[in-house]
């Protein structure tokens, strides 16, 4: 068991590869971090997007006198007003 543990202790071949292994790994995870940060970058101007779409959606209905065989309707009306802060750039 000792010859064992001192010819792992003394072995020293894979320490190039080692060495190599640990310098691309490093490159990679840089490129990936920079990487993954423009891709929420994008994701959040996406959805900026979706809510400045969801915010510009037209509500308004009118509904004119209707009449059936037994009921009638004489008519609605509604008017969305637009909020405090919904614009198309009013989330950063």
């Amino acid at each position: 068991m000792k010859n064992i543990i001192n010819s792992l202790i003394n072995d020293e071949a894979g320490f190039i590869v080692s060495a190599e292994l640990v310098l691309i790994s490093s490159i990679a995870v840089l490129a990936m971090i920079v990487g993954l940060s423009e891709v929420a970058n994008n994701v959040n101007q996406e959805l900026e997007d979706v809510g400045s779409a969801f915010s510009s959606i037209n509500q308004t209905y009118n509904l004119c006198e209707v009449s059936g065989h037994k009921g009638e309707l004489s008519g609605s009306n509604f008017r969305d007003c637009p909020d405090f802060c919904s614009g198309q750039w009013d989330i950063y």
